[in-house]
C-alpha cells in the first residue's frame, strides 16, 4: 500500500450510505462545536512546536499553508468529496491558522469538518441511487483513476458524481472479476478436488474445536455458513455502514485533534498532537509488555471489521492456535456476556474491549478472510511477553568452492530493553543481552563469521543499539563513539559505555537491512559500517529515518501530549540518516527496494539531509577494500541463479505496480491487468519476500537450518558474501587498537566539558 495512502487512511474519512441505529446522526454532527478548554490547547500547541522542535521554525504562514494542506488531506484524500468550491471558502486560512491557533481558535477545524460531513452526504445519496438503480454496463472503454491525489477537485456536483460513479463502477468490476478469477484458478489447478478437501478438513477441525471448547464450558459456538453477498449487496452493506461509522468516530475531541494534529505534521511527519485516549494507546504500544489477546489489528476499508494483520507469538491468540492472520473479527465479549457487535464501530473503541485485565475471559466473533463463516472463540487475556519476540539466532553451514564453513545468524526484530529495571533485576530483559548470549555460543563453536538481520527492524531503544554496536566495535581507545545527535544547539556524541563488555564477536561480520530498518537499525548499520566492522548487505538502502521524538505533557492530563521531533541523528562519519538512510556495499533487493512509496523520502514534510563534521573515530577493517571482489563474486552467482533471474524480474514489476495510478472499466481489459496483477503478487509471495518471518525463524527440532530459510535467498547469499569474506580475511579477527599514545578524542572532550 502507498505509504502516504496509509498516512491519510489513519485519519480519512470515506463514505457511507445509512447511519446505524445508534451512531450519532447527521445533524449532531454538523453541529459539533469546539469544547471550552480547547482553546488553551491550540494556545499550548502554538508555543511548544517553535519552541521544541528542532528546527525552532516560527508558527508562520509556511507552517500554516502546510497544516492547512495536511488538514484538507486528512479528510479527503483523493480529491473526491469538497468541491473546488469549498476549498476556495478555505482558502483565507492557508495563511491563518497560525494566527487563529496562537489566538485559541479553533473553529476552523469545525467548518472543515460540517462542509465534509455535508458534502459526504451528498456522495452518498448519489451511490446508493446509482447502485439501485439497474446494472451497471462494464462494455464502454474508459478509465479509472484511482489515485487522484495529484488531480482537482471537481467544479460541481456533476463532475464530483462522475468520480464517484467510475470509483463504484470499478469496486463491482473488482470484485466481480475478483470472484471470477478464483473459480479459474481453483479449476485450473490439478489438485482442485484435493484443495476442496483440505478447506473441508480444516471446517472440521474448527468445529472439533468449537465443540471440545463447549464441552469446557466456554460456550464457544461452531462455525456457521453463512451465503455471500453479491457484489452489489456487498457495496451496498459498505457504503450504508461507512457514514455511521465516521459519525461515532469523529466526535469534538477527535476533530480538534485531527487539526492540531495536521499542524505538528507541517513542522515533520513524526510529530503530532494526542488526546488522552491517543496517549493511553501510544503508551501501551510503546510498553515492553501489553496484557491482551496478541494480535496486530486494522479495521478493514471493505466491510469494517477488524482484520487481524499478525497473530504474535506466545500470545493467547497464537496458543489457541485456530485464528490465523487474515481471519476477521466482527464481536467482542466480554466474560460470559453478550457478544457485541463491532463492525463499522470506531476501532479504538472496539480494542479497548478486546484489552483488559490479566486473567480475564474475552469472547471474539471471528470470521475467515472471505467472511463466509463466524465462530467464537474464547481467549484469556494475558501479558505479552517480550521473551515471544526476542533475538533469535542459529547456526549455519556454508559450503563454498568445496570449503564448508561454519557461520552464525542472529535475527533480531526490534531493539528492545526493560527501561524500569537494571540488568541484575528478576524480568529485565535487552536485545544487546540476547544477541551477546549468541555471539558467546558462536564463539564457543568457532563459527567463522556472522550476519546480523536487521530486516524489518524499525528501531526502538537507542541505548539498546549503543550497546548492541559495543558488542562488535572495539575501544577507540577509550569507548568508541556510536552515533552523535544534533538538538537546537547542542551536540552529543554517544559512545560505547566504559563499563560494559565490548568487542564481544571480531569475526567478518554481514548486516542486512531492507527498505523498513530504521532508527536504531540504521545506527547500528552505520556505524559498524563507518568503522569498517561490517559489510552492509539487502535493499538499495534503508527506511532513512533520522530524528528523535519527545512526548511532551501539556500540563493537564485531559489537555493530552505532545510528540515533538526534537533532534536528528548522525552517524560518526558525519552523514545524516534522514531520508538517504544507510546505502548498503552490496544489493540484494526485495520487492520493496523499487517501489516508490516505501522510506522516509514518501512522507509529506520530510526533514532533509543534512551533514555535520565528523567524530573522531579509527576504522578496525577497510571492509570497502574487499567489496569489488565481492560484489563480482556474488555477482556471478545471482546471474547463474534462477531464482535470483526471477526475483529481480519480480522487483522492477513491484515498482511498476507501485506506481500505477489507472485501472480500465471494459470488462476484458480490465480482467487481462487484473491477471497480470495476480501473477506479480504471486511470484512476490513464492520469491519469499511476503515470508521472511517465517524463512529466517528458529528451526522447529523437524527441520533443519536449510529447510527453514530455503526460500530466502537474500540470507543464503548474505551468507555466501560472508563466506567470502572470511577466506579474503584468512579467517581472520578484526584486530585490537593500534598501539600508540593515549589520547582524548573531540567527542570525548566534548563530553568532558558539558554541551557545545
Amino acid at each position: 500500500m502507498n505509504t502516504k495512502k496509509m498516512i491519510a487512511a489513519c485519519f480519512a474519512v470515506c463514505l457511507f450510505a445509512a447511519v446505524a441505529e445508534d451512531a450519532p446522526s447527521l445533524e449532531s454532527a454538523l453541529n459539533l462545536a469546539p469544547q471550552r478548554q480547547f482553546a488553551n490547547i491550540a494556545r499550548k500547541v502554538a508555543n511548544m512546536l517553535p519552541a521544541y522542535h528542532v528546527t525552532q521554525h516560527t508558527l508562520d504562514d509556511a507552517i500554516s499553508q502546510r497544516a492547512w494542506t495536511n488538514l484538507v488531506t486528512m479528510y479527503d484524500y483523493n480529491h473526491a468529496v469538497f468541491l473546488q468550491g469549498d476549498l476556495d471558502r478555505f482558502a483565507p486560512m492557508q495563511t491563518g491558522i497560525d494566527d487563529a491557533l496562537r489566538r485559541g481558535d479553533v473553529s476552523f477545524a469545525y467548518d472543515v469538518h460540517r462542509t465534509f460531513v455535508r458534502r459526504l452526504g451528498e456522495c452518498i445519496a448519489f451511490v446508493t441511487n446509482y447502485l439501485e438503480k439497474g446494472e451497471i454496463d462494464f462494455s464502454v472503454d474508459e478509465t479509472y483513476l484511482y489515485n487522484r491525489k495529484d488531480a482537482p477537485w471537481p467544479e460541481t456536483a456533476a463532475a464530483r458524481d462522475d468520480i464517484w460513479r467510475q470509483r463504484i463502477k470499478n469496486e463491482m468490476l473488482a470484485q466481480i472479476l475478483g470472484r471470477e478469477l478464483d473459480e479459474e484458478e481453483d479449476a485450473a489447478e490439478a489438485g482442485g478436488k484435493k484443495k476442496a478437501r483440505a478447506r473441508g478438513r480444516k471446517a472440521a477441525k474448527d468445529r472439533g474445536k468449537a465443540e471440545e471448547a463447549k464441552a469446557d464450558g466456554t460456550n464457544a459456538v461452531a462455525a456457521a455458513e453463512k451465503p455471500e453477498p453479491t457484489p452489489k449487496e456487498a457495496l451496498l452493506n459498505k457504503y450504508r455502514h461507512y457514514l455511521a461509522w465516521v459519525l461515532t468516530e469523529l466526535d469534538e475531541t477527535k476533530v480538534m485533534e485531527r487539526y492540531l494534529l495536521a499542524t505538528a505534521m507541517a513542522y515533520d511527519p513524526h510529530s503530532g498532537y494526542m488526546a488522552p485516549d491517543s496517549k493511553e494507546n501510544f503508551d501501551m504500544d510503546m510498553s515492553l509488555s501489553l496484557c491482551g489477546v496478541g494480535a496486530v489489528l486494522t479495521q478493514s476499508m471493505d466491510d469494517g471489521s477488524l482484520e487481524i494483520k499478525e497473530v504474535m507469538k506466545g500470545g493467547p491468540m497464537a496458543r489457541e492456535g485456530s485464528i490465523k492472520a487474515g481471519d476477521k473479527i466482527v464481536g467482542v465479549g466480554q466474560g460470559d456476556g453478550p457478544v457485541e457487535d463491532v463492525v463499522w464501530k470506531p476501532m479504538r473503541k472496539s480494542i479497548k474491549k478486546i484489552r483488559g485485565k490479566k486473567n480475564t475471559r474475552v469472547v471474539l466473533e471471528v470470521t475467515d478472510k472471505n467472511g463466509t463463516s463466524r465462530r467464537h472463540v474464547p481467549l484469556i487475556r494475558d501479558e505479552i511477553k517480550l521473551e515471544d519476540q526476542a533475538a533469535t539466532g542459529r547456526v549455519e553451514q556454508v559450503t563454498l568452492n568445496g570449503v564448508t564453513n561454519k557461520m552464525g545468524y542472529v535475527k533480531l526484530p526490534a531493539f528492545y530493553g526493560t527501561m524500569d529495571k537494571r540488568p541484575n533485576d528478576p524480568g529485565y530483559r535487552s536485545c544487546s543481552l540476547d544477541v551477546a548470549k549468541w555471539i558467546a555460543k558462536f564463539n564457543t563453536q568457532g563459527v567463522d563469521g556472522m550476519v546480523l538481520d536487521l530486516r524489518g527492524n524499525g528501531g526502538g531503544s537507542l541505548k539498546e543499539a549503543v550497546l548492541l554496536s559495543a558488542l562488535f566495535v572495539r575501544p577507540n581507545p577509550g569507548p568508541c563513539p556510536v552515533v552523535q545527535i544534533r538538538e537546537t544547539r547542542n551536540l552529543y556524541v554517544l559512545p560505547t559505555f566504559p563499563d560494559q563488555p565490548t568487542f564481544a564477536f571480531r569475526k567478518p561480520l554481514v548486516v542486512l537491512i531492507d527498505r523498513h530498518s530504521a532508527s536504531a537499525s540504521e545506527i547500528v548499520a552505520g556505524v559498524l559500517q563507518d568503522t569498517g566492522r561490517a559489510l552492509v548487505l539487502g535493499d538499495t538502502q534503508s527506511h532513512g529515518k533520522g530524528t528523535v521524538q519527545t512526548v511532551m505533557p501539556m500540563g493537564r492530563a485531559e489537555y493530552g501530549s505532545m510528540k515533538i521531533t526534537t533532534a536528528r541523528f548522525y552517524r560518526i562519519n558525519g552523514s545524516s540518516t534522514q531520508v538517504r538512510g544507510i546505502a548498503s556495499d552490496i544489493r540484494l533487493p526485495s520487492a520493496f527496494d523499487e517501489r516508490t512509496d516505501v522510506g522516509e523520502d514518501n512522507l509529506p514534510n520530510a526533514l532533509p539531509w543534512s551533514r555535520i563534521e565528523p567524530a573522531s573515530y579509527d576504522a578496525i577493517w577497510n571492509m570497502q577494500d574487499f567489496v569489488p571482489r565481492l560484489k563480482e563474486l556474488s555477482a556471478a552467482r545471482v546471474q547463474a541463479s534462477p531464482e535470483w533471474t526471477r526475483r529481480l524480474q519480480v522487483v522492477k514489476l513491484c515498482r511498476d505496480l507501485s506506481e500505477r495510478r489507472t485501472a480500465p472499466l471494459e470488462r476484458a481489459a480490465r480482467k487481462k491487468m487484473m491477471k497480470e496483477e495476480r501473477a506479480i503478487l504471486d511470484e512476490v509471495d513464492d520469491v519469499g519476500d511476503e515470508d521472511e518471518d517465517e524463512a529466517t525463524a528458529e528451526p522447529t527440532d523437524e527441520e533443519d537450518a536449510a529447510a527453514a530459510r530455503k526460500r530466502d535467498i537474500v540470507l543464503t547469499e548474505a551468507l555466501n558474501v560472508l563466506g567470502d569474506l572470511a577466506r579474503l580475511t584468512r579467517g581472520g579477527e578484526a584486530p585490537d587498537a593500534p598501539a600508540q599514545q593515549p589520547r582524548i578524542p573531540a567527542w570525548l572532550q566534548l563530553l568532558q566539558g558539558g554541551r557545545e
